[in-house]
């Protein structure tokens, strides 16, 4: 079979692009140069180098559609205090003695209604930090709780990277969620037993790390949960009653009801934008993504990796967690990470007789495993929630690792057994 790009190429182009990400050059960017270079190696022609940029960017517009809309769920959330809302109840409702377990809990369920993993750190972090202090606990194990605590809810919600990988293996948004659900709650396991190992280190919490916090007028229980609730239900209902309601008109009716739910009707306009422009940041990312995918695809690399397994006699599935880790691992990004192994490997991995909702959760599982690293703005927005140094920050990537290998670990042996 010809293909338009070598392995070389396509290689190449993903290996400038990482370089240029560690650089601090823009994802995005970085993701463009990097295709159009391995594009120009690749087939030694500048217009159908770029007409395949063009086209894999363009494979991305449903996902980015469907996140901006996520983002009207987000704002809302955010804005309105349902998720610090949520947060707090849960970490009350556990008590002091089971504060890891509480702060790992509540960030798991704000990130899988629909939050950012990031934001879903930093809206718990204050919390979980005056939570921290009083008990005695170290800043590390704080950070763990929330960081594997977001892992876990990552792959369950419908977050960029879920909608992304869905989209590229072509199965339901819902089925996939709940595929990952069992290697969602061995995670969140993981992360209570490895977090409460990190309880006496020596970076204890300080008074200054407390700052201040915003006094507002929270929402109740009830009303921050009915939003995010409602989301689930819509959802769920295509597994349930095959009745088809896409993300696209699910995600932004959820986010209507938390706003008129928690009574903030009359700023809707400013929980859209504020939503909107934490999606933007991600939706310029996959659109970059889409490029250096695109030519990826075109090339001659997704069959020589199968050779390559063969030769290894290893079997062809294990390509699906693999490209999930280090492509994730390489952009230090769960969304682009998830993206481009989704949309390099999808096509090929279903040829291998691999169902699709199989290989869509592994990757997506895989993406959480090393997506943590310095080159990329999550590691940063965690260690900065807990005003944590980089040295400090850099400590804790062996057991997110841990953490996120226990999910994908439990998502191959799913698709072992089913």
């Amino acid at each position: 079979m010809d293909y338009t790009f070598t392995t070389l190429g396509a290689i190449l182009g993903l290996a400038i692009a990482i370089f240029l990400i560690i650089k601090k050059v823009h994802p995005a960017y970085s993701l463009m140069i990097g295709a159009f270079i391995g594009g120009l190696v690749g087939c030694h022609n500048v217009i159908v180098t770029v007409n395949t940029m063009v086209s894999g960017a363009s494979d991305m517009m449903s996902s980015v559609l469907r996140i901006l809309a996520s983002g009207i769920l987000a704002g809302t959330l955010i804005k309105t205090g349902s998720a610090e809302k949520i947060a707090g109840v849960i970490v009350e409702k556990f008590g002091e003695k089971r504060a890891l377990a509480a702060i790992s809990i509540a960030t798991m369920l704000i990130c899988a209604v629909g939050v950012f993993i990031d934001i879903s750190v930093i809206t718990v972090a204050p919390i979980a930090l005056e939570i921290g202090k009083k008990v005695g606990y170290s800043k590390p194990s704080i950070l763990l709780a929330m960081i594997g605590g977001g892992k876990a809810g990552n792959i369950i919600s419908p977050n960029p990277n879920t909608i992304a990988v869905s989209e590229a293996f072509q199965v339901d948004l819902t089925s996939l969620i709940i595929r990952n659900l069992i290697p969602a709650l061995f995670a969140l396991i993981v992360t209570i037993v490895l977090s409460n190992l990190l309880v006496k280190k020596k970076q204890m919490i300080r008074e200054a790390d407390l700052g201040v916090r915003e006094t507002k007028e929270l929402p109740s229980f009830l009303q921050a949960i009915i939003g995010p609730l409602s989301v689930v239900i819509i959802l769920a209902l295509r597994p349930l009653f095959s009745m088809v309601i896409d993300p696209l008109i699910a995600l932004p009716i959820g986010g209507f009801i938390c706003s008129l739910s928690c009574g903030r009707i009359q700023q809707i306009r400013e929980q859209m934008e504020f939503g909107l422009g934490k999606v933007l940041g991600v939706s310029v990312l996959l659109i970059g993504t889409g490029t250096i995918a695109g030519i990826i695809k075109a090339s001659a690399l997704q069959v020589d990796v199968i050779h390559l397994l063969e030769f290894l006699n290893m079997p062809s599935f294990i390509l699906a967690p693999l490209s999930g880790i280090l492509m994730a691992g390489a952009t230090a990004s769960t969304t682009a990470g998830a993206t481009i192994a989704s949309q390099t490997f999808a096509s090929i991995l279903t040829t291998q007789g691999i169902p699709p909702i199989s290989g869509g959760a592994m990757v997506h599982a895989g993406a959480t495993v090393i997506d943590s690293l310095p080159h990329g703005s999550f590691f940063h927005a965690t260690g900065g929630s807990v005003n944590m140094s980089i040295r400090e920050r850099m400590q804790l990537i062996p057991y997110e690792a841990c953490i996120g290998l226990t999910s994908t670990i439990l998502s191959v042996i799913l698709f072992l057994i089913f």
